[in-house]
């Protein structure tokens, strides 16, 4: 898990993503252009943990994880946080993904790349 970010952020993102290059890129963008406080995490588990501890202004989340897919992450962090802000990102966007996402009341859903 990794922590970047300036030191007055202009909002904190929970990233939760197993593919490095995606989740470098990511945070190039949104922490290192755009002054965006993003901690990084490729566990499932461990992103619940920090939603469950931690403020958060966005959950950005990959839909294939090791351990629970981003659909089932979503589940359980609208169970803990409905009003909670998720955006779903896939590379492998099919209908049964879409539905599942908007279903689960996801704030956003992208296909990749972005």
């Amino acid at each position: 898990m990794a922590t970047i970010g300036p030191a007055a952020p202009r909002g904190r993102i929970l990233l939760v993503e197993d593919d490095f290059e995606a989740a470098s890129f990511v945070i190039q963008v949104l922490a290192v252009r755009n002054g965006f406080e993003v901690v990084h995490t490729a566990d499932p588990a461990a992103a619940l943990r920090l939603a469950g501890s931690e403020s958060w202004d966005l959950v950005l989340t990959d839909v294939e994880l090791p351990g629970m897919t981003g659909i089932e992450l979503l589940e359980s962090l609208r169970q803990a946080d409905p009003y909670l802000p998720v955006a779903v990102v896939t590379a492998h966007a099919t209908v049964d993904i879409a539905v599942g996402a908007l279903r689960n009341r996801a704030d956003d859903f992208q296909e990749k790349p972005l």
